[in-house]
């Protein structure tokens, strides 16, 4: 047997591995190759050394079952399984991917770019120090999926050499870390991530690429056998983390399991510090938390510490544009629609406008853009059937930039983008939607869809093509003007950009509606500018679309301030 090599960058903090033994740091934690360990004690002495905040494999035990009995309360046997690709047999794709290329990870933007993907995947994320100072290594190679046009990272793995970690007598290697990002319009990148690991593999000469998948995770090894993966009898051990918990405390109950990823998120926080959790509605998203002698009642971020008077500011859009307003807040003009002449001559003033309803929320009724009479009759009516009073507001040019306040504090920002298709020479744009409508499904727990309504042909027809057309190769198509999530949106982190002035404008705003908690909706020139004007505020922003901002922690924090910090 043989040590791993000492000279290779490590992450902060990480154990130097003992002698005689084969152990590699991959940044979310170590692989540990257990059949490279004398015995099942000084594996189970190895373990206990990982790091806070990290996750360790122990993989390829001979005999699982003696290394648990060392201390079954520590470990516990991974719920995984271990599929196998034998190189000799791979072949490759027949042609390139359309719209991004896969190469090796270059640079410490993309480093940074990977980080976040992680981060966004509720993936433990390797340092971007660490990506970047092993961009090069022997033992480890990342990949990256990127588009060329703009330079950004869509995807990311790492390729683990076994020869080169340990001169392995099978002459193998590992794949970890296929991590795509949930809100890519292209499809297939996960699978060119796949193949562009086996390619590496074989061009160096290796005998076969393993990899550990989750047993219930369905679509990913579908993808594995599509690829000629197989099922090997490999096992692997884990410790009793807080980061692994989900992994070996069993399922959650039958009504926990049916929570949307709104509730879901702030349920798992609320767990983690040990408050008491009851579903008490799980298709509403209603569950009460209870900690000693307090309860609190909550629907998703909604809770009782929210006035019925507060929420009610925010409930009716010409309100909460009222009150801020008579703050001195910028905000775009408005009008009641009176479905007449006003209607009309509110249209001719501003040139472009937006319909929408008075109450409603998840982008319903919402027609964006209206530029002519007819197109503002039909979405008048549209957004009547959501609510009876309609508002008829200034079309405002800019970014669609949500801000979350909890407790007077910004916790995060984010960019929200309509939903887009990317052409790639051979689809149809109603194949492309109904596709990503599935990725961004998936991706979201059922909350993001594509609709294939009015308003969707209404943006294909704007653009110069209808759903049967085949969109050119590379091509990006809005097939949304507005930039809701449960239309098929997507969200992209800024918070780190967000000028000090939009900050202390949110802050104020949910003050001034009285809102412990609230997200508001700008239109933004620029993220790291002042300018500005607020659109909507939301009494219940969902809060699981801002990872890897801590907002479920800070939200607990709100309710439950003498649990901060502690877990």
């Amino acid at each position: 047997m043989m040590t791993l090599p000492q000279s290779r960058p490590r992450p902060l903090d990480q154990p130097k591995p003992r002698t005689g033994s084969a152990v590699v740091a991959c940044g979310w934690g170590r692989v540990l190759f257990a059949h490279t360990f004398p015995d099942p004690q000084s594996l189970a002495e190895e373990m206990r050394r990982e790091v806070q905040g990290q996750r360790d494999v122990a993989l390829y035990l001979q005999d699982p079952h003696v290394v648990l009995s060392q201390a079954p309360h520590e470990f516990f046997l991974d719920p995984s399984h271990t599929y196998r690709l034998l190189l000799a047999d791979y072949q490759p794709a027949g042609q390139e991917p359309a719209g991004f290329q896969v190469r090796p990870l270059q640079g410490p933007q993309e480093a940074q770019s990977a980080h976040l993907i992680y981060a966004r995947r509720r993936m433990v994320p390797p340092p971007a120090e660490f990506l970047f100072d092993t961009c090069h290594d022997q033992v480890l190679r990342h990949f990256v999926a990127v588009v060329p046009g703009d330079g950004s990272v869509i995807g990311v793995v790492t390729c683990v050499d076994h020869h080169q970690a340990f001169d392995d007598p099978e002459n193998g290697c590992s794949l970890w870390g296929l991590a795509v990002d949930p809100q890519a319009s292209f499809p297939g990148i996960g699978e060119a991530l796949v193949r562009a690991v086996a390619a590496y593999a074989k061009a160096a000469g290796r005998a076969q690429l393993d990899l550990s998948v989750l047993h219930d995770n369905f679509h990913a090894i579908a993808l594995y056998e599509k690829l000629g993966f197989r099922r090997v009898p490999v096992f692997a051990l884990k410790t009793k983390s807080p980061i692994n918990e989900s992994l070996f405390i069993g399922p959650p109950s039958e009504e926990e399991a049916k929570l949307n990823p709104y509730a879901t998120i702030i349920v798992r926080e609320a767990r983690r510090r040990g408050i008491g959790v009851e579903v008490l509605d799980a298709e509403g998203g209603f569950f009460c938390l209870t900690l000693g002698g307090r309860s609190i009642h909550c629907r998703e971020s909604l809770s009782e510490l929210t006035s019925a008077v507060a929420m009610s500011r925010c409930d009716d859009k010409a309100v909460t544009r009222r009150i801020l307003a008579k703050h001195g807040l910028s905000v775009p003009d408005q009008a009641v629609s009176d479905g007449g002449d006003g209607d009309r001559a509110f249209l001719a003033r501003h040139g472009r406008i937006v319909v929408k309803p008075a109450r409603g929320e998840q982008g319903r009724g919402i027609t964006v853009d209206v530029r002519d009479a007819e197109t503002l009759s039909k979405a008048i009516e549209s957004a009547r059937r959501q609510c009876e009073v309609v508002l008829l507001e200034q079309f405002c040019e800019g970014q669609d930039l949500r801000i979350i306040v909890i407790g007077g504090e910004v916790v995060a920002a984010a960019i929200r983008s309509p939903a887009h298709v990317s052409g790639d020479g051979s689809h149809s744009i109603r194949d492309l939607i109904e596709a990503q409508s599935r990725r961004r499904a998936a991706a979201t727990g059922g909350e993001s869809r594509i609709p294939l309504d009015a308003e969707t042909e209404r943006c294909v027809r704007a653009a110069g093509y209808g759903l049967e057309d085949v969109l050119p190769a590379g091509e990006v198509l809005p097939v949304r003007k507005t930039a809701n999530l449960h239309t098929g949106g997507t969200i992209h982190d800024v918070t780190p950009d967000l000028h000090p002035h939009l900050a202390d404008v949110a802050v104020r705003a949910a003050a001034y509606l009285g809102m412990p908690l609230v997200g508001f909706d700008f239109l933004v020139p620029a993220v790291d500018g002042p300018d500005h004007v607020i659109i909507e505020a939301n009494e219940r922003p969902g809060l699981a679309n801002h990872e890897p901002q801590p907002t479920a922690e800070r939200f607990i924090d709100l309710l439950f301030p003498g649990t901060r910090g502690g877990f």
